[in-house]
């Protein structure tokens, strides 16, 4: 054993179930909990300010519950592995653990590190299933590196082994003298509606929604208006929670509901999994079309805005902007809309959403627009969501639009999707603009465009 470690949190902000803490305490007599905010990802402008603003919250309660238990959090500012190696050669520490990343920025990110640390006498340990529930590159189909169509992965994905999880420390004993920076503040100019970042708001959501609202999720997910899904994504971005844990005690519950949730965890693995793979998905089609995108005009603007004139498009845009995160489907509905129906190039819409969602995660994030957009693992490359027809499946009597889009909050019933109907004096006394494009006119655009 070691006199010291550090354990280096990336995308692991918890006690709970985080194999990267435990194997540092179990290495060494201290460990130095650390944490770098890293200028690379602030010069990359991923650093978005609802981002920033939960891992201020998410930071501030890993330090609270780390004093808790005899310890602290150490904040440094700068390079990741400069930052690491000037913490490692001021308390000696002979080991750095760290979970493994996925895309091609982390991978750098742990090859310099170790070959920085192995410079120094010193050993850089990377730990699987921190991040997700099972690894990238655990579940391989037969002569290939990773699976590109989600059944085949999920049916392998369902019959992995996971590992135990693992209770949080008790004590955490950290070196006497360790600098640190303040903790972060949350910047100013972030949505309004953010959630609570942090271990504590994630466990308390899954723990009340485990019992009111997991049995009943296969019937009730994509109820726009119903407001029935987890909301846990930003808290498994930033590994507030452990997917490992959630499959685990949802499993335990069993039914139908937990099926589904589960499903949607699988989902999450599957994404990280082809960008472990294929890091250039990232910002290129997975699977090239021949598309001609167009660019960023009046129409991606118009959607941007939330003013395409179709109401369930606009009140997804609007969530999205008032409280960094958006519901899955309508997700899939806005995606739809600006690749298919506009037929403006996805990475458009990905960079967008990147700049204001809480969950923006570059493997959900990316692999789900290009799913969408035709140019990912969707096995019906061409398909599109028609917004009326979803509207009148997922929000049939129109509470979601009204909640988002206030100028039909008189507009009543199902007329509130197709507001270019209404008679002539109510129609005009509307502060909402006549629909963006015509949806048979766009679907023979996206049809020829595909060669359809």
């Amino acid at each position: 054993m070691t006199t010291t470690s550090i354990c280096l949190f990336t995308a692991d902000l918890r006690l709970h179930d985080n194999p990267v803490l435990r194997a540092a305490l179990d290495s060494a007599e201290r460990v130095v909990p650390l944490f770098v905010l890293d200028e690379a990802i602030e010069a990359a402008g991923f650093a978005a300010p609802n981002r920033a603003a939960f891992l201020a919250g998410c930071l501030a309660d890993l330090d609270s519950r780390l004093r808790k238990r005899g310890g602290r959090l150490i904040v440094r500012r700068g390079d990741v592995v400069r930052e690491t190696c000037r913490v490692a050669e001021e308390t000696g520490a002979g080991q750095v653990h760290i979970a493994a990343g996925v895309s091609r920025y982390a991978a750098r990110r742990e090859e310099r590190l170790r070959e920085a640390l192995a410079g120094a006498g010193r050993e850089l340990r990377v730990h699987d299933a921190v991040l997700t529930a099972v690894p990238p590159g655990e579940v391989t189909p037969a002569g290939k590196d990773s699976f590109g169509v989600f059944t085949p992965y999920f049916r392998r994905w369902a019959t992995a082994d996971l590992r135990d999880p693992l209770g949080a420390p008790r004590t955490v004993r950290v070196p006497d003298g360790v600098a640190s920076r303040p903790l972060p503040e949350a910047p100013k100019g972030t949505s309004p509606g953010l959630p609570r970042g942090g271990e504590t708001a994630a466990r308390e959501r899954w723990h009340a929604w485990r019992a009111s609202g997991l049995a009943a999720y296969e019937d009730r997910h994509d109820d726009l208006a119903g407001d029935a899904t987890s909301r846990l994504s930003p808290y498994l971005h930033f590994g507030c929670l452990s997917a490992t844990e959630l499959v685990r005690q949802a499993r335990e519950a069993g039914g139908p509901g937990a099926d589904a949730f589960v499903r949607q965890v699988a989902w999450r693995d599957f994404h990280h999994q082809v960008l472990a793979a294929r890091p250039d998905a990232a910002s290129r089609d997975l699977r090239p079309r021949g598309d001609r995108w167009r660019g960023d005009g009046p129409e991606a603007a118009a959607w941007r805005e939330g003013r395409t004139g179709y109401p369930v498009i606009d009140a997804a845009m609007r969530q999205l902007r008032h409280e960094g995160w958006m519901h899955n489907r309508a997700r899939l509905l806005a995606a739809s809309f600006l690749t298919k129906t506009l037929y403006v190039d996805w990475r458009i819409g990905a960079a967008h959403f990147l700049e204001l969602l809480v969950d923006g995660d570059v493997a959900n994030n990316q692999l789900n627009w290009q799913w969408v957009a035709g140019t990912g693992t969707d096995t019906r490359p061409n398909r599109v969501l028609n917004p009326l027809v979803q509207a009148r499946r997922f929000d049939p009597d129109g509470a979601y639009v009204r909640r988002w889009v206030p100028e039909l909050a008189e507009v009543g019933g199902g007329a509130v999707h197709r507001p270019w109907r209404l008679p002539e004096h109510e129609r005009a006394a509307l502060d909402y603009p006549a629909p963006l494009v015509d949806l048979d006119e766009a679907l023979a655009r996206f049809r020829a465009a595909r060669g359809k």
